[in-house]
């Protein structure tokens, strides 16, 4: 019997990265498949000596062509923080968009299961806390922050449009805040700011007052709730997250224990449309795969910063 076959595009990226890791060690032959705008080869380079790994250096905006059987494609390619979709509002769209309309056309032709990482952003600056899957968020689709929010409603519309017409074996996860190694040092997301700037002893920046929320979940945590969500029998909506919430203060403040270091806190302007609170509703996760976070903060916060203090030293050197 073949080995399965999975496509993980955005492969090259933080959480990509650690897919393709763990699909390796279930056994998998691995297809990544990375334009490597915002993602970066050097997250998988040790992967290369696998002979069950394969990179492709493709954009999924265009034609996508994979040889032979495939049975599970997980569609990750997209830029993923707020500096990368300011940036780069178009490709933000366009993968989006004509992305997952190509990636869901190969998942039908090759019988695959589909997997859409969608994400938190899709409740906007949401009216009610915590977000659970059935809310349906409120989004300014005019604003900065509407290209990255749009464009996962969209892929979410299309993934269940190829579900109920074509009926392809569709996943949908809704990934809140995660952390952990790999994440670029200047993605301008929270975790990686703060812990550069902990690390050179320089002001943390925080927008705002610091009292806006987010939940921080273990990228390990993530990883076996996609795995769960894949293999498991729903279709609609699942968030995978920590509940644990926390203000961007507190979190400043965890991150400046951790490191050891004399930093301050240097408040900022609060950006357009930054959601004040964040925490997932997870109790869909429990019920039907058995999910919860297993990493506490302390413990993912220690083994992150082993990564970006080599990490950092590096690019400082």
């Amino acid at each position: 019997m073949s080995k399965q076959r999975v496509l993980i595009t955005g492969g090259a990226g933080f959480l990509g990265s650690h897919l393709c890791e763990r699909f390796l060690g279930e056994g998998y032959e691995v297809i990544c498949m990375d334009n490597l705008i915002t993602g970066d080869i050097r997250n998988v380079e040790h992967l290369f000596r696998e002979k069950d790994f394969h990179f492709e250096h493709r954009d999924v905006t265009e034609h996508v062509h994979v040889v032979g059987q495939l049975d599970a494609i997980l569609h990750f390619a997209s830029p993923a923080s707020p500096i990368d979709y300011l940036e780069l509002p178009i490709q933000t769209l366009k993968v989006g968009s004509l992305g997952t309309h190509k990636v869901l056309g190969l998942a039908r032709a090759k019988g695959a299961r589909f997997l859409l990482a969608s994400t938190s952003e899709c409740y906007g600056d949401p009216l009610v806390h915590p977000q659970s899957e059935d809310y349906w968020g409120n989004v300014n689709p005019v604003g900065p922050r509407g290209v990255y929010d749009e464009a996962k409603r969209f892929a979410e519309a299309m993934t269940m449009a190829y579900h109920r017409t074509h009926g392809v074996e569709t996943r949908i996860i809704r990934i809140f805040n995660t952390y952990g190694p790999r994440m670029r040092l200047k993605d301008g997301r929270v975790l990686p700011s703060f812990m550069a700037q902990a690390l050179r002893g320089e002001p943390l920046t925080v927008f705002g007052d610091g009292s806006q929320t987010r939940s921080f979940c273990f990228v390990d945590d993530l990883v076996e709730g996609i795995w769960r969500l894949l293999n498991s029998d729903e279709v609609l909506p699942t968030n995978i997250g920590n509940p644990s919430e926390m203000t961007i203060l507190q979190f400043a403040q965890a991150v400046i224990e951790m490191t050891g270091s004399k930093s301050k806190i240097d408040y900022r302007p609060l950006p357009v449309d930054d959601p004040k609170v964040r925490q997932p509703d997870i109790r869909k996760a429990r019920r039907i795969l058995g999910w919860e976070p297993q990493v506490d903060l302390t413990e993912g916060l220690r083994r992150t910063l082993k990564d970006f203090r080599e990490r950092v030293a590096l690019a400082d050197a």
